[in-house]
Parts: C-alpha cells; sequence; structure tokens
C-alpha cells in the first residue's frame, strides 16, 4: 500500500469533491463514485452474509469474492486501469456450476428468503444488480473492462443460487412465489 491511512479525516472533501486513485478530483455523485459506492455496498452486504454461520466452501468462496469486488473498486476508482480478468469471471462460473448442480430445477419464481443466510444471500443479489446497473451506466459515459460488468452479472447469478443451497444448508427449501389467485383458491375470503 503506497500511502498509509494515519489520518481519517482530510477535510478534502468538504466542497462536495473526492479524489480518484489517479488523484483526478471529481464531484461526489459523478457517475464514477456512484458506482464505487454501489461496488463498497455490495463488498459490505457480503460481509454481513459472511457474519453467518456458512459451510466452509461458501465462506471461503464469498471471502475470495470479497477481496475480488476490492480489485474491482480499484479498477473503477482508476480511469483506463483494468485489475479484473476472465479468470475471475471463470472462477465465478465453476463455482456456479458446482453449486447449481445439486440444486433441483427451478420450476416457479421463488421468494427472496427462508433462512437468515440465505435472505442475506438475496439482499446481496440485489444489491449486486444495483452495483451493476452504475456500472452499465458508467461504461457509456467512460470506458469500462468488459470483465468486470461481466464479474458483476455473475455474482448476482450466484449470489441467487447461494440463497438456495444456504436455504437447504438451513434444512429448508427455496420459498416459493404463489400467485394473488392461488393465494385467493388456497384461502378463500382472507386477504
Amino acid at each position: 500500500m503506497g500511502h498509509r491511512l494515519t489520518k481519517i479525516y482530510t477535510r478534502t472533501g468538504d466542497t462536495g469533491e473526492t479524489g480518484l486513485g489517479d488523484g483526478t478530483r471529481v464531484p461526489k455523485d459523478s457517475l464514477r463514485v456512484h458506482a464505487l459506492g454501489e461496488i463498497d455496498e455490495l463488498n459490505s452486504a457480503i460481509g454481513v452474509l459472511l457474519a453467518e454461520e456458512l459451510p466452509a466452501g461458501i465462506r471461503a468462496a464469498l471471502s475470495g469474492i470479497q477481496h475480488d469486488l476490492f480489485d474491482l473498486g480499484g479498477e473503477v476508482c482508476i480511469p483506463g486501469h483494468t485489475s479484473m480478468s476472465e479468470k475471475q469471471v471463470a472462477s465465478l462460473e465453476a463455482l456456479l456450476d458446482d453449486h447449481n448442480r445439486e440444486l433441483p430445477p427451478l420450476k416457479e419464481f421463488i421468494l427472496p428468503g427462508g433462512t437468515r443466510a440465505a435472505s442475506l444471500a438475496h439482499l446481496a443479489r440485489t444489491v449486486c444488480r444495483r452495483a451493476e446497473r452504475a456500472l452499465v451506466t458508467l461504461a457509456r459515459a467512460e470506458p469500462v473492462g468488459t470483465a468486470a460488468q461481466k464479474y458483476l452479472n455473475r455474482l448476482s447469478d450466484l449470489l441467487f443460487v447461494l440463497g438456495r443451497v444456504l436455504n437447504r444448508a438451513g434444512g429448508g427449501s427455496d420459498v416459493l412465489w404463489r400467485s394473488a389467485k392461488a393465494r385467493e383458491k388456497e384461502n378463500p375470503g382472507e386477504k
């Protein structure tokens, strides 16, 4: 680490600007800073999921993903820099294949819920989709690596699958969506 943080507050952002990794000053509401914030929130959501009791393999995968997300933040923080690779995308695809293989095929939509760990995986998935949208918006205005965008797309898929896996690991199953008509048929007169 080139610069050690010895003082947390610098006052350099008091006027609504912040510094990127290359020293460029930009508004705190710029597309790049917005994408950085979404990636940071995603990493935090995964950190909350990691606070749960998880199977060792899932814990190891999520810990690695947190490091990848820090790399992704570094890439977004330095315009023109690339740190994400197709190898990282392929790693997520391998995890997806391994975990999805254990699951029964989906025949219906599922709700984000079940065990606490599964619910947190679904929450992280929605935060991931938001981070992906922010990165896509940034990519329309400025160059962004294609591996970075692919990574977030695969990660949201993986978090969906992990939600299903964690429900099973917790002794439950998927929470199936039931349409209003189906719920009415099951419980006539209830609202």
